[in-house]
């Protein structure tokens, strides 16, 4: 039985008390703008407390939503962040929100987190896009997290990208949004890409097995702008619930075709510039064989673009312009790199 406040009004001082390490006198829940928080309940938590303690935190809770339960109970969504923060957060070289207080009932996939506030920070926005400046600094903070776990059998609990539920998961969620994007968004949708609504089913398999093949590392999985905020030059990034070991491509891919919009994409090779800023560190890796990993891993990870423009029950303004934004960038990156002809 779960023994931890799931729900913000189940939230009392006492409990923050407990869980804080200092006294809470008392608290207010704000709840953040429409389109944050798709796959969970995120809340900035206000506290009356002394000056020297933190006077807020950010609070998670499972979603309240049952189809959006049912997506992050299949892909164990919420234990997968509350492991990260729990036993590998302190031991990768990401920059993420310091974890106060985290707890799962492995029973229900309940779970409550209390987080870092990182409201005085600049965050990402999916929607607006970002500079090549800012698109730069996220896959150097990318290159320094694949290239110090690259070594991925280091972290044994972690569970594979490539897994049953994830390849069924993807091919259920392809199959019921792509008739819904083509009559929603026609005119994303480029003549190249119509082959995939014949082929990108059987193809799933092939590509997420062709994707994680060696050499792995540890992959943050949702390495989107909206998960991300901005110190100077370096970046932090938030929402753990996709980490899974992967290809290092598979954060890259995700980046550059979804959230890069086309125009600053197009400015600079940045999957060169990625590869430059990983071998920098010591990695040994072909250039050649990232760029075909790349090109795999944004082919598949289209399936993503599809399920949130079309299947994903955004419920708001912001989140219907995030599902045309980011199948409209992934549209056009994949059309570019000619990444549809891997289904012929």
């Amino acid at each position: 039985m779960t023994n931890f406040p799931i729900t913000p009004d189940t939230v009392t001082a006492t409990w923050l008390s407990d869980v804080l390490g200092f006294t809470v006198k008392g608290f207010k829940v704000i709840r953040f703008a429409e389109g944050t928080g798709i796959l969970s309940m995120v809340t900035r938590v206000q506290l009356v407390t002394a000056p020297n303690n933190p006077q807020s935190v950010i609070a998670k809770f499972p979603s309240p939503d049952i189809s959006t339960r049912a997506i992050t109970d299949t892909y164990g969504m919420y234990a997968r962040e509350v492991m990260f923060y729990q036993s590998i957060a302190d031991k990768v070289e990401l920059r993420t929100p310091r974890c106060l207080y985290t707890a799962l009932d492995p029973e229900n996939n309940n779970f409550i987190m209390l987080l870092e506030d990182l409201g005085h920070l600049a965050v990402g926005d999916h929607v607006s896009g970002c500079t090549l400046t800012e698109a730069k600094y996220v896959l150097s903070a990318l290159a320094r997290l694949h290239a110090g776990t690259w070594q991925a059998s280091a972290f044994p609990n972690l569970i594979s990208h490539n897994n049953p539920n994830q390849v069924a998961g993807q091919v259920n969620a392809f199959q019921v949004g792509w008739p819904k994007v083509n009559k929603l968004y026609p005119e994303l949708i480029p003549e190249s890409a119509q082959i995939a609504g014949e082929k990108m089913p059987g193809a799933v398999a092939r590509l997420v097995e062709e994707m994680c093949q060696e050499p792995i590392c540890i992959s943050h999985g949702d390495a989107r702008l909206d998960n991300i905020f901005f110190d100077g030059d370096e970046c932090v990034f938030v929402d753990m619930q996709s980490v899974a070991t992967s290809a290092p491509e598979h954060d890259v891919s995700y980046f550059i075709t979804q959230s890069v919009p086309s125009a600053v994409r197009q400015e600079e090779d940045l999957v060169a510039f990625y590869h430059s800023e990983l071998t920098s560190l010591g990695i040994d890796y072909d250039l050649a064989r990232c760029r075909t990993r790349y090109r795999v891993s944004a082919l598949y990870l289209m399936c993503f673009a599809v399920s949130i423009a079309g299947e994903l029950d955004l419920q708001n303004e912001r989140g219907a312009a995030l599902g045309r934004v980011v199948l409209g960038n992934a549209m056009r990156a994949l059309d570019d790199i000619d990444a549809f002809d891997l289904l012929r």
